[in-house]
């Protein structure tokens, strides 16, 4: 049975299979501008899915065999010929402009691997020359869809969940609104799309980690527009959320601590322990070692986090080399900073056996709770196996928190070289969102 080709409104059939390469898929995917019909986001295709040759140039194709009576798709190629018409519905003036996707990139891809082969073409005429002919018969109109935006999505809370983390449009609302009247102040502003649209695509990027060209489709700006916003949003945001004091008093903390924590470590203030987010091999040889993480067996940055026993993050520390001890990131923290006093007198801190540094705090009379170690005996004594399991129990909080800022797909893929710099801040602004949705430890934990 014919595949017909996946571009929207082409009715032809057979053709050229999607490359496997993700790259160059992405730019075939973003070139035919077919959103899901479920998501509204850019479609993906299955393994039988083509895109037939009405959509390749002559130039697409190389020529060989006897008289150039067989043409093969080459390994760079990308669908570039379509007739797409316009969305006919007005603008506003205001926002009227936009940067148009710049698809001319797509030819600076390099493969190695060719894309189709005879039998996918099969269904096609052996004689290629009359494409353009074709395409005018055919006429190809497709009605894009309007531009994507956080508007559209007002009525549809699980999709606004799933691109910003926010559980609805009134909470990502909410977020923006908190930002205050500096959101219209930035260095650089995107007249095609507004300051709500702008923290959208900032989200979407955090939360599904999506690429700047995948992006440059969804919202109809350049790759290069893409990223400016990106990175100026990021910027913004760890600025303006650092100025919210996230370090409870320690009457806040024991207001809202669960009555089972109080009964149990009642002078617990904070909870700490240490993520690791992997990022792209360094080229240089230092880096690399500065960056290897023991533990992962692959270059991460790490970060020390701390959470209240009720489950808000309370700390976040700068981002250090993977290759960095949990010991000489607090070294270096502003934990210990006696001019801050984020200690009182008989505070104490909850961490894993890992994190060793009861003699780093003792100056301010704060005690750290962690897991009994042997120390060279066979076992434990009974009492401190149950003590051990009831540090456990409420340990594990941290650990949940650290898993809700992870559903920052960001933090849990590779960081590109190219936004390493910015490390800190996107772990930062990641972790301090977790703090506008909803709290994840009950309060009878």
């Amino acid at each position: 049975m014919p595949q017909y080709c996946s571009v929207p409104g082409c009715t032809n059939s057979g053709g050229h299979k999607f490359p496997e390469e993700r790259e160059l898929q992405l730019r075939w995917r973003v070139a035919i501008k077919r959103r899901d019909s479920t998501t509204k986001g850019l479609w993906k295709p299955g393994k039988h899915d083509v895109v037939c040759a009405a959509h390749f140039k002559e130039a697409d194709y190389r020529v060989s065999g006897l008289l150039g009576s067989r043409k093969r798709l080459l390994p760079d190629a990308v669908p570039s010929l379509f007739l797409f018409r316009e969305n006919s519905t007005p603008r506003s003036s205001k926002y009227s402009r936009r940067d148009d996707v710049d698809l001319s990139v797509v030819n600076n891809v390099q493969m190695e691997v060719e894309v189709g082969n005879e039998a996918e073409v099969k269904e096609e005429s052996d004689d290629l020359d009359g494409i353009e002919p074709l395409q005018q018969e055919m006429g190809v109109h497709c009605t894009l869809l309007g531009r994507f935006g956080i508007d559209n999505l007002e009525n549809d809370p699980k999709r606004v969940q799933y691109y910003t983390s926010f559980r609805d449009y009134e909470h990502f609302m909410l977020f923006f609104n908190c930002l205050g009247p500096a959101v219209n102040e930035l260095n650089y502003q995107c007249l095609s799309l507004t300051p709500k649209d702008q923290l959208f695509m900032c989200l979407l990027k955090l939360r599904q980690n999506k690429e700047d060209i995948e992006l440059s489709f969804l919202f109809e700006v350049s790759e290069s527009t893409v990223s400016k916003i990106v990175i100026t949003w990021i910027n913004f945001l760890y600025f303006q959320l650092k100025e919210i004091n996230i370090w409870p008093s320690r009457d806040i903390v024991t207001d809202y601590m669960p009555d089972d924590f109080k009964n149990k470590f009642a002078t617990t203030r904070v909870i700490l322990d240490a993520t690791e987010t992997p990022i792209q091999k360094p080229s240089h040889v230092d880096a690399q070692s500065v960056t290897w993480s023991s533990y992962k067996h692959k270059n991460t940055i790490k970060t020390m986090i701390g959470c209240t026993p009720r489950g808000t993050v309370s700390y976040v520390s700068d981002a250090y080399g993977g290759s960095a001890s949990d010991r000489q990131i607090i070294e270096k923290s502003e934990l210990l900073q006696l001019n801050l006093n984020l200690f009182e007198p008989k505070d104490s801190i909850m961490a894993d056996r890992g994190i060793m540094v009861q003699d780093l705090f003792a100056a301010q009379d704060v005690k750290v709770n962690t897991p009994t170690m042997l120390k060279g005996k066979s076992q434990l004594e009974p009492e401190e196996v149950v003590r051990d399991r009831r540090v456990a129990s409420k340990r594990i909080h941290i650990e949940r928190v650290i898993g809700l800022a992870k559903t920052f797909k960001i933090l849990k893929n590779e960081l590109p070289s190219g936004k390493l710099i910015l490390g800190s801040r996107i772990v930062f602004v990641c972790f301090s969102i977790a703090n506008f949705r909803k709290c994840i430890v009950n309060e009878n934990a």
